[in-house]
């Protein structure tokens, strides 16, 4: 069964959609100004934004007005507790587990919001496993999270190893990687030997000068399609 690495955040499920629904209820609990959704969002990077710089920046523009406690909950919970697995999203990964396909997320974040996001849109039910950064201890673009996942697919999903190199090597030779993120997703892939990407750009430009993924979708749904339909797409159709 070959190897199919996805990114969560923004890739599997639209993360900035949920954090901006959890924003905007937070502000409008909390009686602050509806323009301060945009900043909320600017600072909060996609989630790429370490949460004790979030706290920190909402507590210097709040002080006293939102009690600590109202922060850390909003941080923690506001977009795990919203986020959907939309419907396009679900029946392409059906299908790729149904063509054979061994499936396993690769996420940066904190184990208890992510398995939150995993669990709450029936991924669990889905997909083969998943690695979190913060379980793992390294964070992609590292190799070492990328090889954390070829283990949790078990060894040689992409064909045995002739030539003496680890499970964990020969796993990946072949494997595909799905994500949002240049640096993260994209830049992790062209990094180790065999791996190939479908970076999805959501009507993004690519600007990345230093690699480049082996395909480029427009959504998630159509990234999935095409793994399937091109296993052995050496790149260069964008």
């Amino acid at each position: 069964m070959p190897l199919l690495m996805l990114d969560l955040d923004n890739t599997l499920v639209d993360r900035d959609a949920a954090f901006r629904e959890a924003a905007s209820a937070f502000l409008a609990g909390h009686r602050l100004p509806v323009d301060d959704l945009a900043w909320l969002m600017s600072v909060d990077g996609s989630g790429y934004t370490p949460r004790d710089e979030v706290a920190r920046a909402m507590a210097a523009r709040y002080g006293g007005a939102v009690p600590a406690a109202s922060v850390r909950d909003f941080l923690d919970r506001g977009a795990a507790d919203r986020v959907v697995l939309a419907e396009a999203v679900r029946a392409a990964l059906v299908g790729a587990v149904d063509a054979g396909w061994t499936c396993v997320i690769v996420t940066n974040g904190r184990v208890g919001q992510q398995e939150t996001k995993i669990r709450r849109t029936g991924l669990d039910r889905i997909v083969h496993g998943w690695v979190i950064s913060e379980a793992a201890g390294c964070k992609k673009p590292a190799p070492e999270i990328f090889r954390a996942a070829a283990a949790v697919a078990g060894p040689f999903p992409n064909g045995p190893s002739r030539d003496g190199t680890s499970p964990e090597q020969a796993s990946l030779h072949r494997a595909w990687l799905i994500g949002d993120s240049p640096h993260a997703d994209i830049g992790g892939a062209s990094a180790l030997d065999g791996v190939r990407s479908v970076w999805v750009s959501a009507g993004r430009p690519w600007t990345d000068t230093t690699c480049r993924p082996t395909h480029i979708t427009a959504d998630t749904a159509s990234a999935l399609t095409y793994v399937v339909e091109h296993p052995g797409d050496t790149g260069g159709h964008y």
